[in-house]
């Protein structure tokens, strides 16, 4: 029970912390740098290629078959093109249109729930990679994490600009971020059953980590950043990515 705890703990902190970073700059910063912002998601993209490559998936070989890892695979990316999809559909209709009468600070409070969601399962990744090592649940937070930074910029900015108080903006970009430790008990639960089990949520997080790196962060990046900027750092992330999965 002491290391669900921990784990759920260090979900929470790594969950919140990105996303508060990124409440804090988009508070801050009176001009965001597209340039910059590229560069941070292209650099969490490449940091969670190299995760995904020479951690997640070959710690779930080592410990089952490749019909489970393929599988898991395909859960977590179906989890997130599903959290996607009930994003799309419930909050972007109606931040278009609160945006089409400049209320930006409701635009701003529907992100922060559509982010909320999409949290969850990012925290159930964490808590299964600590399920089977500590390096491994270090990397994976680490990336979330980075990840989790420009989406807390995405959420302050608008809540700013609509006139809320900048306390105010950083409590709802916090309360964003809880759904990744309440994913991470779960996926510390469902890890420590068996290490079949844990093999699946290794490759459930391998797949969902594949997907926001394919379906968001490097589009993202790209229609930010025309320039070599995010490509640079894409490859920085994944040599550091190398590095760190080999300490």
């Amino acid at each position: 029970m002491n290391e669900i705890l921990k784990t759920t703990l260090l979900g929470l902190f790594f969950g919140t912390f990105g996303t508060t970073i990124g409440g804090i700059l988009g508070i801050v910063i009176k001009k965001n740098s597209n340039k910059f912002l590229s560069f941070i998601l292209s650099f969490a993209s490449g940091l969670m290629m190299s995760i995904i490559c020479f951690d997640l998936i070959p710690e779930a070989l080592g410990i089952s078959n490749i019909y489970s890892v393929i599988l898991g695979i395909l859960i977590g990316i179906a989890t997130m093109i599903f959290c996607d999809v009930i994003v799309q559909n419930k909050f972007s209709k109606k931040e278009k249109e609160y945006s089409s009468k400049n209320d930006l600070l409701r635009t701003g409070i529907i992100v922060s729930i559509g982010l909320a969601i999409h949290n969850f399962p990012e925290g159930l990744a964490i808590g299964s990679g600590f399920e089977a090592s500590l390096k491994l649940g270090l990397s994976l937070a680490l990336a979330i994490c980075l990840h989790d930074i420009p989406e807390g910029i995405s959420m302050a900015v608008p809540m700013k600009n609509g006139g809320m108080k900048k306390s105010r903006v950083i409590f709802y970009v916090v309360l964003s971020g809880i759904t990744t430790g309440i994913g991470a008990f779960f996926g510390a639960i469902v890890g420590s059953i068996s290490e079949a089990v844990i093999a699946i949520c290794l490759s459930f997080a391998a797949g969902a980590m594949l997907y926001i790196v394919s379906g968001e962060l490097i589009p993202e990046s790209n229609k930010l950043y025309k320039g070599r900027m995010s490509a640079v750092g894409n490859m920085i992330g994944f040599i550091i990515g190398i590095f760190a999965t080999k300490l």
